[in-house]
C-alpha cells in the first residue's frame, strides 16, 4: 500500500458512496469492476484481475489461512438518487450489497504478508442467474474459508440456507369443451390447481413444531392455461417452488414429487409430466468452525455484544461454493436485509463502518484459530 495512501473512516464513506453512484444491475457490472481494480491497485492488493464473465478478483496477504471475501455488485433494477441524511447513505444497493461488499474491501485491504491470504472476489449476476458464482466455483482454488457478504445487520450471522427445488409440471386432459359445456371435458387449469394442493400438502405435512428456518415449503409461483376465453384448457402448466431445509436433501424430495405426481396423475386419469429448473442442495456451516467462531469474537470486540446465528429461509451464493468446494462458509454484511430492493434503499453510516471494523478483526481471530487447530491436528 502506498505510504500516503489513509484508509480513514471518511474515506471508506466517500468510496461507498462511489460505488452507489455507478448503477450496476445484472451484467453490467463493468464500471463497478474497474472501479474496484482501481482501488485494490491504491490499496496494495496483488493479481489483480477480472475473470471472462466479470468478476473481479485481487489477493492480499500471504500465508495461512486462506479466506475468500465475496461480495456482489450488481443491483436490482431501479435508480436511486445517491445521498446522505444524517446517518443514513442513500442508493440503489446501499444495502443490497454494496456496503457488504466495500466493508470486505476494507478489511481485506488491511491484511499484512504473514497473516493470512484473503481473496477478494467481487461478483457478477447475483441478482439474476449467478453466472459470476458459478464461474468462480470452477476456478482451482486453495481456499480454507469464506464469507459471501449479503446484507444481515451486524447483530446476525447466517450459517444456513435452505435449498431449491423448482419444477415445472405440465398437465394434459386429452381434450377440451366449449365452455357452456363444461362437463364434456375434464379442465387442465382445475387438475392443476388439484396437483399443486396435494404435492403442497403432503410435502409440508408433519412440520408444526419446526422453526421457519427448518420448514419445508412447496409454493406455486406461475401457472399458465387455455387457448381462449370460452373453451375449456386441454393443457396447464405450473412452476413450483420448494425450499428444502438442512436436514433434508433435494433428491429424496424430488422421489416424493414423483411418486405424488404418478399416483395423482392416475387416480385422475389425466397425463402429468414434470422437469426440474434448478436444484440447489441447502448448506450450514458448523457451528464451531473457526469462521464462525471468529465473525463471533470480531462482533463482540465492537459491538460488546454476541451475534445470533440465523438459518435463512432463501437460497443463497453460499449454497453453490460451499457444497463444490466443502468448506465452512459464512454469509455476513452490514445493512438491514428489509432494505434489499426497496424504492428508497439506504444503509447506517455507523453500521458499514462497524461492518469494517468487525470484518478487520473476524480476520486476525480467524488466523489465531485456524493456526490453533492446525497445531493440534499435528500434534504439536
Amino acid at each position: 500500500m502506498d505510504s500516503n495512501f489513509s484508509v480513514t473512516p471518511r474515506f471508506t464513506v466517500k468510496m461507498l458512496k462511489r460505488a452507489l453512484s455507478l448503477y450496476t444491475p445484472s451484467l453490467s457490472e463493468t464500471p463497478m469492476a474497474e472501479f474496484l481494480a482501481d482501488k485494490c491497485d491504491d490499496l496494495g492488493f496483488d493479481d489483480i484481475r477480472i475473470d471472462d464473465v466479470g468478476n473481479i478478483i485481487a489477493k492480499k496477504g500471504s500465508g495461512s489461512p486462506k479466506i475468500l471475501l465475496c461480495g456482489h455488485m450488481d443491483v436490482v433494477p431501479g435508480k436511486i438518487r445517491v445521498r446522505r441524511e444524517g446517518d443514513f447513505l442513500y442508493g440503489r444497493g446501499a444495502s443490497d450489497a454494496k456496503a457488504p461488499l466495500m466493508a470486505m474491501l476494507f478489511a481485506a485491504a488491511s491484511v499484512q504478508n504473514g497473516c493470512g491470504t484473503v481473496v477478494f472476489v467481487g461478483a457478477v449476476d447475483e441478482e439474476g442467474n449467478a453466472a459470476g458464482i458459478k464461474n468462480l466455483v470452477n476456478e482451482k482454488m486453495d481456499i480454507d474459508y469464506a464469507i459471501f457478504g449479503e446484507p444481515s445487520g451486524i447483530k446476525k450471522v447466517t450459517i444456513a440456507y435452505k435449498g431449491r427445488l423448482a419444477i415445472t409440471l405440465k398437465i394434459n386432459v386429452g381434450d377440451s369443451a366449449h365452455a357452456s359445456a363444461p362437463w364434456l371435458s375434464k379442465n387442465a387449469i382445475d387438475e392443476a390447481m388439484i396437483f399443486s394442493k396435494e404435492i403442497k400438502n403432503n410435502l409440508e405435512s408433519g412440520q408444526e413444531e419446526k422453526t421457519k428456518g427448518m420448514l419445508l415449503t412447496a409454493t406455486m409461483t406461475e401457472i399458465s392455461g387455455g387457448s381462449s376465453h370460452n373453451v375449456t384448457p386441454k393443457e396447464c402448466t405450473l412452476t413450483l417452488d420448494i425450499r428444502i431445509p438442512v436436514d433434508m436433501n433435494c433428491k429424496n424430495v424430488e422421489q416424493r414429487i414423483s411418486i405424488l405426481v404418478k399416483d395423482i396423475a392416475a387416480r385422475q386419469g389425466v397425463e402429468a409430466i414434470y422437469s426440474i429448473l434448478d436444484e440447489t442442495e441447502s448448506f450450514e456451516a458448523p457451528h464451531n468452525s473457526p469462521i464462525v467462531k471468529a465473525i463471533t469474537l470480531g462482533v463482540i470486540d465492537v459491538v460488546n455484544d454476541r451475534p445470533t446465528l440465523i438459518r435463512k429461509t432463501g437460497t443463497g451464493d453460499m449454497n453453490i461454493l460451499g457444497n463444490r468446494w466443502n468448506i465452512p462458509v459464512v454469509t455476513y454484511g452490514p445493512g438491514d436485509p428489509h432494505e434489499a430492493h426497496t424504492i428508497d434503499e439506504k444503509v447506517s453510516i455507523e453500521e458499514y463502518l462497524s461492518g469494517i471494523e468487525i470484518l478487520k478483526r473476524a480476520l486476525a481471530h480467524l488466523k489465531r484459530l485456524h493456526d490453533k487447530k492446525m497445531s493440534r491436528c499435528s500434534g504439536l
